[in-house]
Formats: structure tokens, sequence, C-alpha cells
């Protein structure tokens, strides 16, 4: 009769060892899955980042832009988004000093009949063909210039944004990676020694 409370002790602890193993194999399982989508993720973005990155550079070279003597790359192709930005600047340099430095909204509309800027359409000059003031021309070029460095930079942006996207991969994969591996260790079977030890400490802690 003695041996009976000592034999539920044991046995509740036999229930609770299994309980245990069960949770860390549940628990492994759920590692494993993470791991892999993290991978999975990982890749999916870096493979996106890098297409995004060669199309966007496609797309540049197939313009054949080649940077002027005064900018900062000087007969390079223009290729990169860097390369793109650093146009788009001194597009932006050459159509300021080609308006002296006013911007699209301080130029007059219209041109007078000595060639100056004016908003005033009374004052300005009348086309002969078309009977309606002569429109100044500097707004048509600002409006290309705006036009053509909004995509310039927007390349930069989309360029910037799939570096961004290839390093997140790369972080996502890593971590992945890692996480996989502490996993997989966690599912390794205790030694037996160990087992033999900890089986041992519960006889004696029952006893």
């Amino acid at each position: 009769m003695e041996n009976a409370p000592r034999r539920a002790r044991l046995q509740a602890m036999s229930k609770s060892f299994q309980g245990e193993s069960a949770m860390t194999r549940l628990a492994s399982r759920g590692g494993i899955a993470a791991s892999i989508i993290l991978i999975a993720l990982g890749i999916g973005a870096a493979v996106i980042g890098v297409a995004g990155r060669d199309t966007v550079r496609s797309d540049l070279a197939r313009e054949q832009i080649v940077g002027t003597p005064d900018s900062t790359i000087p007969g390079q192709k223009v290729n990169t988004g860097g390369e793109a930005r650093a146009f788009a600047d001194v597009m932006r340099k050459h159509t300021l000093e080609a308006t002296g430095g006013q911007t699209y909204a301080q130029m007059g509309r219209f041109l007078d009949e000595s060639g100056n800027p004016t908003s005033d359409e009374k004052a300005a000059a009348t086309d002969p063909k078309s009977g309606k003031p002569v429109e100044n021309p500097l707004r048509n070029m600002w409006v290309t210039e705006t036009a053509l460095t909004t995509a310039l930079n927007t390349a930069y942006f989309a360029e910037s944004v799939s570096t961004f996207v290839i390093a997140f991969g790369g972080a996502m994969l890593l971590i992945g990676i890692g996480f996989l591996i502490l996993t997989v260790r966690l599912l390794k079977p205790e030694p037996a020694t160990a087992r033999a030890a900890r089986t041992g400490a519960t006889v004696v802690a029952a006893g």
C-alpha cells in the first residue's frame, strides 16, 4: 500500500514528460514551417528586387543618355539610378541658366514686341498666323525639363527601392536559415546519459 502513492507520482511525472515531448515536437514543427516561410520570402524578395533593378537599368540604357561635360558623369552612359539623378541635376542647372534663374511660376506667360517676358496678355505680341498672344517658349522648355527630370528621379527612386528590397530579402533569408538551424537542434534526440540522469533524479524525487 505504501508503494501506491509513489506509483501514482511516477505515472503523473511520466505523463508530464510525454506532454512536454509532444509540445516540443509541435513547437519544432512550427519552427521549421516558420523558417521555410522566412527563407521563401527572403528569396522571393531578393529575386523581385534584382529584377526591378535590372528593369530600371535596362530602361535607362535604352534611352542612350550620355552625361554632359559639365556634369558629374561626363561622357558616361546613364544606365543606373545614381547616374539618372546626376543627369537630372545638370538638366535643371541648364534650364535655370536659360531662364535667368527663374522657375516656371516666375516667368511671364507671353512675350511682348521686344521679346521680353510679360504676363499681361494685352501687352503681348500677337502671332500673325494664329492671331493669339505669343507664348513664352522658355515656359514650354521648363515643362519639358520637369517631365524629363521627374522620370529620371523616379528611376533613381525605383532603383533605391529595389536595392532596399534586395537587402531586406537577404536579411529575411539569413534569419530564416538561423531560425531553421536552431529548430533542428531542438529536434535532436536527448542523449541517453542525460535522459537516464533525468529519470534517476525523478525517481529519487518521487521516493
